[in-house]
C-alpha cells in the first residue's frame, strides 16, 4: 500500500504587498500556507494548515475527500510561523508534529524528525534553512516521491529565501529533496511542481 496526496489549497504571498506605510511600519499583505492531505490506511495527515483567505478552503476540499476534521490523525508543521499553523485547532484529535516532538492532549513526545515515520509511507525530514526547525513530509505514492516542504516557496522562487538566514543550510537541505528524485515537490505557498534542472538550489 502507497499514499495518496490530495491538494486541498495552493498557497501565495504577496511579496509587492510588504511596502512600509507611510508612519514607517508595514503594511498587512496576503499570506496564505499551500495546505495538503495525505493518507495511507486508516493515517490521514493535514500538512501546514495555517492561514487561508477563509476556513472553508482547507474543510470544503477535506470534505471533498470523504473526511471530517475529526478524522485527522496527525497534522504536521513544517515550521512555526504562524501562517504554516493558524488553523490547526480545526482537528481536534489528530497528533500534531514539528521537528522536536509529537503532542497528543497534554503529552508530549521527544523524537527525532528526521525518518520519523507517521505511516508505513509517510515519513519526516530535517530540511533547515528556511527556518532552523523546518522539517518536510516525504510520501511514497504510486505516481513516486512528493515531499511538502518550505525549502522552496512556489515554483517561481524566490531562489534566495527573503527570509533565511542560513543560505548554505538552505541549498544544502534542497539538494537533499532533489536527491530523492522526487516526482512532485509541494512548496510552502504555491501549486505543487514537477522538479526539473532549473528548479533553484
Amino acid at each position: 500500500m502507497t499514499a495518496t496526496f490530495t491538494l486541498l489549497t495552493a498557497g501565495y504571498d504577496s511579496f509587492d504587498e510588504r511596502n512600509a506605510g507611510r508612519d514607517g511600519r508595514e503594511k498587512p499583505w496576503h499570506v496564505a500556507s499551500t495546505v495538503a492531505l495525505l493518507r495511507d490506511g486508516d493515517t490521514n495527515v493535514v500538512v501546514d494548515p495555517g492561514m487561508v483567505a477563509d476556513r472553508k478552503d482547507i474543510l470544503a476540499p477535506l470534505a471533498d475527500a470523504g473526511l471530517s476534521p475529526e478524522q485527522v490523525t496527525d497534522v504536521v508543521f513544517s515550521h512555526h510561523h504562524p501562517d504554516h499553523t493558524l488553523n490547526a485547532a480545526l482537528f481536534p484529535h489528530a497528533r500534531a508534529h514539528d521537528v522536536w516532538a509529537f503532542y497528543e492532549n497534554d503529552l508530549w513526545h521527544d523524537r527525532p524528525a528526521d525518518g520519523f515515520q507517521l505511516s508505513p509511507s509517510i515519513r519526516l525530514m530535517e530540511t533547515p534553512g528556511h527556518t532552523p526547525q523546518d522539517i518536510s513530509t516525504v510520501a511514497e505514492t504510486d505516481e513516486g516521491t512528493i515531499v511538502l516542504t518550505h525549502v522552496w516557496w512556489t515554483v517561481n522562487g524566490p531562489a534566495d529565501d527573503p527570509t533565511s538566514n542560513d543560505r548554505e543550510g538552505l541549498r544544502a537541505s534542497r539538494r537533499k529533496i532533489l536527491d530523492l528524485k522526487p516526482a512532485l515537490i509541494v512548496p510552502g505557498h504555491g501549486a505543487p511542481f514537477v522538479p526539473s534542472k532549473n528548479t533553484p538550489v
